[in-house]
Order: C-alpha cells, then sequence, then structure tokens
C-alpha cells in the first residue's frame, strides 16, 4: 500500500543514463522533431517520444527500480514518458496534480524528471513545501483504497486550471527547493508535491517525464 510520506518525497537518481544514451535520445528526439515539426502550443504540453526512446528510458528505469523502492517501496511499473521542450520566456506554473481517484488502480506514486538539456538560464525545477492546512481536502483513505488507511489528500490545482485556484495557491504561503542536479540526473517527487518550472531566460530546456504507478499500468 501507498503511504503518505511517499507522495510527498523527493529522491535523486544519479547516473539515471549514461553519456552515451544521453546523446543517443537526443539524437533520436532530434530526428523524430526534424520529422514531425511538432512544436509546443504552450510550455506545459508533452509530446510521446517515438518507441527507440521509450526503450533507453525504460531501461534506466529498471535499473533505478532498486534504488527508487528505498524511497518510494510501493513503486512498481512506469508509463511511457513525455517529451517537454521550453524556450526563453517558457515556465511551468506552481501547480499540484493530487490524487483524483484514491480508490482506483494502479495509483500514480511519484513522477520522475530528466534534464535531457540544461537552459543556459532559468528553467530549473522546484519543488515547493508547506505546513498550510489549505493544500489539503478533508478526504480521507479508507480500507479499500490504494493507500494505508487514514492517507490525507491534497487539492488538485492543474498548471491550466482556474484562474481563482491558481491565484489561491499562490497566495500560501510556501517554501521553494530548486534543483540543479548533476548531467545524467533524474529528480523523483511525491505526487501530492507542488512543483514547476522557472522561466527560461536563455537558451534551450529539454525535459522527459513519466510516472510511477504503484502496479503495471493500463
Amino acid at each position: 500500500m501507498i503511504h503518505m510520506t511517499e507522495t510527498l518525497a523527493v529522491h535523486t537518481l544519479e547516473g539515471f543514463l549514461t553519456p552515451e544514451e544521453t546523446a543517443q535520445v537526443t539524437k533520436l528526439l532530434d530526428e523524430h522533431l526534424e520529422a514531425t515539426r511538432w512544436v509546443p502550443a504552450r510550455p506545459s504540453e508533452g509530446m510521446v517520444p517515438p518507441e527507440a526512446v521509450q526503450e533507453i528510458l525504460a531501461a534506466g528505469i529498471a535499473r533505478a527500480l532498486p534504488a527508487i523502492r528505498r524511497v518510494f517501496p510501493s513503486v512498481a511499473a512506469a508509463t511511457p514518458w513525455d517529451y517537454h521542450d521550453l524556450g526563453p520566456g517558457d515556465r511551468i506554473d506552481a501547480h499540484l496534480h493530487g490524487v483524483g481517484e484514491p480508490d482506483a488502480r494502479p495509483q500514480r506514486v511519484a513522477r520522475v524528471a530528466f534534464h535531457l538539456q540544461e537552459a543556459s538560464r532559468g528553467g530549473e525545477f522546484y519543488v515547493d513545501t508547506c505546513s498550510a492546512e489549505d493544500l489539503w481536502t478533508s478526504r480521507v483513505a479508507g480500507s479499500g483504497s490504494a493507500f494505508v488507511p487514514g492517507t490525507r489528500f491534497a487539492r488538485e490545482v492543474s498548471h491550466e486550471g482556474r484562474p481563482e485556484d491558481l491565484a489561491a495557491l499562490a497566495g500560501i504561503p510556501r517554501t521553494r527547493w530548486t534543483s540543479a542536479p548533476p548531467a545524467g540526473t533524474a529528480v523523483v517527487y511525491g505526487a501530492q508535491l507542488v512543483h514547476g518550472v522557472e522561466t527560461v531566460r536563455e537558451g534551450r530546456l529539454r525535459k522527459l517525464i513519466t510516472n510511477l504507478l504503484d502496479g503495471p499500468a493500463r
């Protein structure tokens, strides 16, 4: 069962991909972008990479699974990855995915973000921690849930949600933890953490994201 602390944890996977794997992923994505001419309609829009990229990233998850389970012991599988491409002026505002259906299976425990290319300036990934009750709903996990009974559930505040919800989140005092991981490192963060991406000031930010689940993806 998923413990609440897993949904609020942060972990890093140094050497998630080797330099050779990173170079191959970059090459395959560049070829795919050239063929498809894909351009994101908004900074938060992702693209599903080709199968060859998915295979390399899946191998990375398989290698890293023992390290992931030290912090997220309920993790059993990962979803297909999404690719994100941000340029100068792009950002992803602070948001919170939350848990939409606590009784559903499989359940998202955490996410993994792998920066394929860092922006020259800006574009840092961050999580926000907070003790305010305002982030939480009155829902509590029961006996039929994927979560330990008594687990609390945070509000869902989408980065593309209602302006009033985003304004309410902005008004809650939070402490920001900004990451600058070494090359080849992936960041794992719990599903109930506020997170986002700082504005890209210069250069290009290329990142890949997957969800970690407590059972096989359907």
